[in-house]
């Protein structure tokens, strides 16, 4: 039928830009059964305003190319947005790990490991990179900063090579820009490290806006109520749109390229 689909996926930014489009918004969405997000981190804010705009949560789920695309996902039957990228699929196995390899607390930081049947071979020809992601022991170095429950489900942080340190402390930019997204008016944000001669690196803020009006001071106001000082930003700077894949996911790579403070 016109206007009815029965299953929606995709990355924040799409959701994103669906509900910031008048044409979508005007849309029957009593067929939607599911709407599942991954990609890159589901932001509460795009959640909430989903939710109530079609009555569906956006099911979280996590995977990457050298996974044959999955690890884990949210339960369907989800109440409420937990951001937890769910828990892991059958035959799967993760590890939370230090940078030396080992075993992290429940709770604490680390970046995930996954074994499992549909984890890669090997990179095609690559046998430096392969030896790089692979142990001898099957386990694949995802490169994602992740905690995991008591429970087992896990809660994806940041990538590694994202991370900020300001002063020695780790700034993960996906923090942050789950709290500028909140704020009315930010139509995308994204979050980089800039070198900083005092603290090595300081936290640089790159959005794009539906509200022209907005200022660097509106946003700097707002996150010196949420954030600890050292992950304040220290330089704005708004453009008129992002550099995305094609699939909507925002390149912070590009925009560290690209970037003057």
């Amino acid at each position: 039928q016109k206007n009815s689909f029965s299953m929606i996926t995709g990355v924040n930014t799409l959701y994103n830009a669906l509900l910031n489009d008048f044409v979508f918004k005007s849309l029957d969405f009593s067929r939607l059964k599911l709407a599942i997000g991954g990609g890159m981190a589901v932001q509460k804010s795009t959640s909430d305003q989903w939710h109530k705009l079609t009555g569906k949560l956006i099911i979280e789920g996590y995977g990457l190319t050298e996974t044959s695309a999955a690890v884990s996902v949210n339960s369907i039957d989800t109440l409420d947005f937990n951001g937890s990228v769910g828990f892991p699929f059958s035959f799967t196995e993760v590890s939370v790990r230090d940078d030396a390899g080992q075993s992290v607390s429940v709770g604490m930081y680390g970046e995930l490991w996954v074994r499992g049947p549909q984890v890669m071979k090997e990179y095609y020809n690559r046998p430096a990179e392969t030896a790089d992601v692979l142990t001898s022991e099957g386990w694949l170095k995802t490169g994602d900063i992740v905690a995991l429950s008591q429970e087992g489900s896990i809660t994806l942080v940041d990538r590694k090579k994202d991370m900020i340190i300001v002063s020695g402390f780790n700034v993960y930019p996906s923090e942050i820009e789950d709290i500028i997204s909140n704020y009315p008016g930010i139509l995308d944000v994204a979050v980089i490290g800039v070198e900083d001669e005092h603290s090595g690196e300081v936290v640089k803020v790159i959005c794009s806006l539906k509200d022209k009006t907005i200022t660097s001071d509106d946003i700097m106001d707002y996150c010196k109520q949420y954030l600890t000082g050292y992950k304040c930003p220290k330089y704005i700077e708004f453009r008129d749109e992002l550099p995305k894949t094609n699939v909507g996911k925002i390149l912070r790579r590009e925009l560290r390229d690209t970037v003057s403070v």
